[in-house]
């Protein structure tokens, strides 16, 4: 003989009312219905970068290149340098190779933070949910950057406190530690938010990485091959304003006496990817989702 099952428990009735001059009755949520504002966009697109493998691994691969290629590059100056050899140098400038290489990590992240979603069609659940195409890029530009930069400051930190620990260099001075942390850091996150507006504007994932990966490369690469006379102008402007040389002049060690100094690569970045991000932004507003 079955044992009586326990009685299921009973659901409050839902609240109908009448609408105001009509006998037909309406359904009231008991659900606060609340405006949506930047902050659950912000707090919607967190969610996504930290609840996705790929970011975690790229960040990952990232943090390996940063600190392992720049500890590398000072233990080997350590030990094939003489006593006063590296009297005049700034140790901070040994974390640029790594920084260099690990800057195809953050193109990545920042195309795949936008692509991805085109690729996979996520991106109507998106808009669905919040219908500001405005609101979700400048969610996701925020989160983004917040993110990279973060990344980046704490790595650049780490390679540049053991890089002045190892190496038998001179005392950086306080810009030169700016510059070698935070600025450079401030840059690698722009161009990752420039790889993102790319990314947004492409809607492909491999075709932005692509692109992103010649703006980085290509200029220096062609510079090297223009040996003709007549091109010589040229060549010096490829090599000045290619993205490694850019980054080198937050290290001071400029490929030429001309070019980008000081702070003007983080202003050329700026004003490169705010023009980017209008693009991105009409684009936006008259695609299709």
């Amino acid at each position: 003989m079955s044992t009586p099952q326990p009685p299921m428990p009973q659901t409050a009735a839902p609240n109908w009312q009448a609408a105001p001059g009509s006998s037909n009755p309406t359904y009231t949520s008991p659900i606060p219905v609340v405006r949506t504002h930047l902050g659950h966009a912000l707090a919607s697109e967190w969610t996504k970068i930290r609840s996705v493998r790929s970011t975690m691994w790229t960040l990952g691969v990232f943090v390996v290149l940063v600190v392992g290629i720049g500890l590398a590059a000072a233990a080997l100056v350590a030990g094939n340098s003489s006593d006063g050899s590296l009297s005049q140098e700034n140790p901070l400038s040994f974390g640029f190779f790594g920084l260099l290489l690990g800057s195809m990590c953050i193109i990545t992240l920042g195309v795949l933070t936008t692509a991805s979603e085109y690729g996979t069609g996520m991106i109507r659940t998106t808009m669905t949910a919040c219908p500001s195409r405005s609101r979700v890029l400048a969610a996701k530009s925020i989160v983004f950057f917040a993110v990279a930069f973060v990344v980046t400051l704490v790595s650049a930190g780490l390679v540049a406190l053991a890089d002045v620990a190892m190496l038998d260099a001179r005392e950086p001075s306080g810009e030169e530690w700016l510059k070698g942390t935070v600025g450079i850091s401030l840059y690698i996150a722009l161009l990752g938010l420039l790889s993102l507006v790319v990314g947004s504007m492409i809607r492909h994932s491999a075709g932005a990485i692509t692109i992103m990966t010649g703006v980085l490369l290509a200029p220096l690469v062609i510079a090297l091959f223009m040996f003709s006379q007549s091109l010589e102008d040229l060549q010096r402007a490829l090599f000045e304003y290619s993205i490694p040389n850019q980054l080198s002049v937050f290290y001071e060690q400029s490929l030429s006496d001309s070019g980008p100094s000081g702070w003007d690569p983080l202003w050329i970045m700026l004003v490169v990817t705010a023009a980017a991000f209008a693009g991105a932004y009409a684009l936006l507003e008259r695609r299709d989702v």
